[in-house]
């Protein structure tokens, strides 16, 4: 336990930021899950290509407040964008 202010300060504030971290990823869980039941279930790519970018957008605010690594980030965007990518090679 910690024993001085300083101490006990920074385990408030790791505590706050902590929650906040996790509130902001699993917010975009919860995108990422929207988006890949909409996947499966439309096929109109308009929708879908408009779903990818919100997603991709909140999955880059993620890493641009180190929430996230950016090497997650990007890995994250190009699974996403793939799949959108094989619905379009399949339409043509």
């Amino acid at each position: 336990m910690a024993h001085s202010l300083s101490a006990k300060k920074r385990i408030r504030q790791n505590s706050k930021q902590r929650a906040r971290n996790r509130a902001h990823r699993g917010a975009v869980r919860t995108q990422v899950k929207k988006f890949q039941k909409l996947v499966r279930s439309s096929s109109e790519l308009e929708a879908l290509e408009k779903e990818l970018e919100l997603t991709q957008k909140k999955i880059d605010q993620l890493a641009a407040k180190g929430r996230i690594h950016k090497n997650t980030a990007a890995r994250q965007k190009s699974q996403l964008a793939r799949r959108v990518n094989t619905l379009k090679t399949k339409t043509d």
